[in-house]
């Protein structure tokens, strides 16, 4: 458990996470509305050396340019849909190439690859804990 005291301590982890991704990493972003999900992202795209990272809340997802490229997928608008796991496929990620990040990533997201980083961040409190979950052989002994 990780213990985040501000918006800029969550950019920062962001940052560290991103000098352990490869193309092809997945990472599903869990957490209530304000909890820092966007900024994590923020945080990676800095990392990968990418400004201008913002929510693709009504895009769902955005494609940032870089010698890997960043999938930033936020699929809040389609938790509610009856069958958000063909939505995920209308979108037609190319996460082999990229590093993709998706934000309210649930089960239909797990599906993209056996190798994963699940975060959850927990704002139930003024310091938000981040819960980082390796799944996979690609994933096998990470921690921060």
């Amino acid at each position: 458990m990780i213990t985040v005291a501000s918006a800029q301590e969550m950019h920062q982890l962001g940052v560290q996470l991103s000098a352990h991704l490869i193309a092809g990493d997945l990472l599903l972003v869990n957490g209530p509305l304000g909890a820092g999900k966007t900024l994590l992202a923020q945080g990676v795209g800095a990392g990968l050396g990418i400004t201008g990272v913002t929510s693709p809340t009504f895009v769902i997802s955005r494609v940032h340019k870089a010698a890997t490229p960043f999938i930033h997928v936020d699929l809040y608008r389609l938790i509610d849909t009856e069958n958000p796991s063909l939505y995920l496929e209308d979108l037609d990620l190319d996460i082999a190439d990229s590093i993709t990040l998706i934000e309210w990533g649930g089960a239909e997201s797990a599906r993209l690859s056996k190798d994963r980083l699940e975060i959850v961040i927990d704002r139930s409190e003024d310091v938000r804990k981040v819960e980082i979950t390796p799944v996979g052989p690609r994933w096998a002994g990470f921690s921060l």
